[in-house]
C-alpha cells in the first residue's frame, strides 16, 4: 500500500468529493468528510491499515470548476501541507456547457481545463510525496450522448496528464461503466452526476485499488 505510516491525504474537487464535509476543513469530529467517497475512503483505509495512522481532510466543494480549485488552491492544499494529493474535477467544467448552454462565462474550455489542471499539478508536485490524478465521468452507457462524450475528452487529459507526470490514476468513468453493464444509470445517480451510496463505493473501491489496497 503506497501510503506510508502518518500520510495526510487531502482530497480536493467539487460536490462529488464535498458530500456535505465540515467548512472551512473537513477534518475533526462528527463525520466531516461527508457522505461520499472520501469518508470510504478513509474508512476503508483505517480499517485495514490501523497502523498507519492515514489522515484523510477532505477539501471538496460543490459546483467548482478547474478554475475554482485554482483560486483557491494555496490555502486550500499548498497551506495544510500535504504529503498526498487527490485531485477530481471536470464534471461541472463540462456540465455548464450543457445545462447552462447561454451563460459562456461558466463554461471551462478543454484547452483552459488542460492548461490550469497542469499548472496545478507542476505547482503541488515538488512539495508532496504524490499526487493521484482522478478523472471526471459521467453515468451514461451511450458514449454518444453529447455530454458523455465531451466528458470523455475532458476525462482524456487527465489520463494525459498522469502518465507525463508519472502520478497515479483514478479512471472513474472505467469504473462507472463497469457497474452500467448491469445497472440503469438512475439507479446509480438520479442526475448520472451525483452519485447514491453504491456509486460512492465504486469510487471508493477504484481510488483505494489504486493505491494497492489489500481486500483481505
Amino acid at each position: 500500500m503506497k501510503l506510508q505510516k502518518g500520510s495526510k491525504l487531502l482530497m480536493i474537487g467539487d460536490s462529488i468529493t464535498d458530500a456535505g464535509r465540515t467548512r472551512p476543513v473537513g477534518e475533526g469530529l462528527f463525520d466531516p468528510l461527508g457522505r461520499g467517497y472520501v469518508c470510504f475512503v478513509n474508512a476503508l483505509l483505517g480499517a485495514a491499515y490501523p497502523e498507519r495512522g492515514i489522515r484523510v481532510v477532505n477539501m471538496g466543494c460543490g459546483g467548482h470548476t478547474v478554475r475554482d480549485l485554482k483560486a483557491r488552491w494555496q490555502t486550500d492544499v499548498l497551506d495544510l501541507k500535504p504529503d498526498w494529493v487527490s485531485i477530481m474535477i471536470g464534471i461541472n467544467d463540462v456540465w455548464r456547457q450543457y445545462d447552462s448552454p447561454l451563460q459562456p462565462e461558466c463554461h471551462v474550455s478543454l484547452r483552459e481545463y488542460e492548461t490550469t489542471l497542469r499548472e496545478l499539478v507542476a505547482l503541488t508536485r515538488p512539495r508532496v510525496t504524490g499526487l493521484i490524478m482522478v478523472t471526471p465521468y459521467y453515468i451514461e452507457s451511450n458514449r454518444r450522448d453529447p455530454m458523455r462524450a465531451t466528458m470523455d475528452k475532458y476525462g482524456a487529459v487527465v489520463r494525459k496528464i498522469a502518465d507525463a507526470e508519472r502520478t497515479l490514476l483514478v479512471d472513474t468513468q472505467a469504473a462507472m461503466d463497469r457497474a452500467l453493464k448491469v445497472q440503469y444509470p438512475g439507479a446509480l445517480a438520479w442526475d448520472r452526476v451525483h452519485p447514491n451510496q453504491v456509486g460512492h463505493m465504486i469510487l471508493a473501491r477504484a481510488f483505494v485499488d489504486v493505491l494497492g489496497y489489500a481486500w483481505k
